[in-house]
Order: structure tokens, then C-alpha cells, then sequence
């Protein structure tokens, strides 16, 4: 029996690229290896790095990314067609404020973490409904990434895995892998604490819980927000499990 490609794929200028593919679903199928990676931005692949993405044939890239972070990091695969799906950083600015006001604590930052969650539900579904929807086109193999490919990306690909039928705890485990292959840029956000930076610099449970709070609040539960928030009803459901799933 042959061995499982890598998961991960150690890249000089990307840190958090992986593979959506060989995770086992209710139904006793597996997501397809090599359809759909997920990771941090593109803009600082060395010259092999854009050798090895190109060798797995990726066309496609869904970028999260707000319009000063897309001009700072702007893809340089040139045969991969970028498509935007901004959704604007909102952190940093708030921790800034909280610093600013005598208040700001690793227990703050780590609440302003999870609000961005249950905003990306709130204000931002519509990036994510777009992204279903060129899923549904046949545009694999694909990447969707944001700055660092943790956050946005994180519940973009929990999205992604709920809708093919993984389960949650495999869906959390894929999650936390960030903190094993995410590597934080040690001149951002300089003038915050210690204890702040190590709160966003990397995921936990709690920050993808209250995203998925939040849908329960707004819409009921996940699968009403599939329906009617992402516009993934029966037919599409099916149609995505037809393409990224294998026997």
C-alpha cells in the first residue's frame, strides 16, 4: 500500500501550506488529496517553492486578504489566477486600542480573537459564500489563504470539511495544525506584549467555537447556515462531495 502524499509541504517562503486531502468523512469516503491546500499568503515564494506549486497544479488561488495586506504580499506563481474574497484585518487595530486605554492583556487579546470569529460570521459571510460558490467550478487544484492562513482560512476550511462531511473533531485537529507549521513574522506587531502576540500569532479551540457560536445565534445552527447563509442546499452538497471526495 502506497504511502499518503504529505500534508504538509515544507516551502522557504510559505510556512502553513497543506492539504485538505485524506481526511475520512461520516459517509466512509475520504477528501481527495492534492484538490484543495490551504495556507498563509503567496507573495514570498522562493524560486523553488513556485517549482513545487506549480508541479502539483495549482490554478486557482481564494484570498481572504484586505487590499493593504494583498498589495504587500501579491502572488508570484503567475500562471495561478487569483481571486479576491477580502475580508478587512480588524485585530491588530483593536488591540492598538485596547493598548492605547491601559487595558490590553493576553485574556483581551484572546476575546478580540474570538469576536473577529463571530464577525466572519456577522459581517463577512458573503466572502464565503463566494468561495462556495467557484468551489462548485471546476477550478481544482486550488488554494485559499489570507496573511497567515490561520484565521480566515481556518474557518474557511472548517467550512469547507463540515460541508463534505468530516467529522468535528477531525475538523478541530486540522484546525490546530497551525500551531505546528505556522511561523509567526517576529517584526509584526512589535510594539504589543509577549503574552498578546503569542495569543494571534497562533489558534485555538475557543476561537473557532465562537465562530460557530455565532452561526448558531444568527442562523440556528450549521447546517441552516450552509442553506441559506453559503447558499449550499441538497444539490450542492452533493455536487461538492461528487468532486472532492473519493471512495
Amino acid at each position: 500500500m502506497s504511502e499518503p502524499p504529505a500534508r504538509h509541504l515544507s516551502l522557504q517562503g510559505a510556512s502553513n501550506f497543506r492539504d485538505l486531502g485524506g481526511y475520512p468523512t461520516a459517509d466512509g469516503r475520504t477528501t481527495r488529496w492534492r484538490h484543495i491546500f490551504r495556507s498563509n499568503h503567496l507573495g514570498q515564494l522562493t524560486a523553488e517553492d513556485i517549482e513545487v506549486v506549480r508541479a502539483l497544479g495549482v490554478r486557482s488561488a481564494f484570498d481572504f486578504r484586505g487590499v493593504e495586506e494583498r498589495a504587500a504580499g501579491v502572488c508570484v506563481v503567475n500562471e495561478i489566477a487569483v481571486h479576491s474574497l477580502p475580508i478587512e484585518p480588524t485585530v491588530v487595530a483593536a488591540l492598538r486600542a485596547e493598548l492605547v486605554a491601559g487595558r490590553l492583556t493576553a485574556p483581551v487579546a484572546i476575546e478580540i480573537m474570538r469576536e473577529s470569529y463571530r464577525n466572519y460570521v456577522r459581517h463577512n459571510t458573503n466572502s464565503f459564500r463566494a468561495l462556495f460558490g467557484h468551489l462548485l467550478e471546476d477550478r481544482a487544484p486550488l488554494v485559499i489563504h489570507c496573511t497567515a492562513g490561520k484565521d480566515r482560512t481556518g474557518f474557511a476550511s472548517a467550512l469547507i470539511l463540515h460541508a463534505l462531511g468530516v467529522p468535528d473533531e477531525i475538523i478541530a485537529e486540522d484546525y490546530l495544525l497551525t500551531n505546528t507549521h505556522y511561523k509567526r513574522d517576529a517584526t509584526a506587531a512589535t510594539d504589543l506584549p509577549d503574552d498578546v502576540r503569542n495569543a494571534i500569532g497562533s489558534v485555538e479551540t475557543s476561537y473557532l467555537a465562537a465562530a460557530f457560536a455565532a452561526v448558531d445565534s444568527e442562523y440556528g445552527d450549521l447546517e441552516t447556515y450552509l442553506r441559506d447563509g453559503l447558499k449550499i442546499g441538497p444539490q450542492e452538497r452533493e455536487a461538492l462531495r461528487a468532486r472532492y471526495l473519493q471512495t
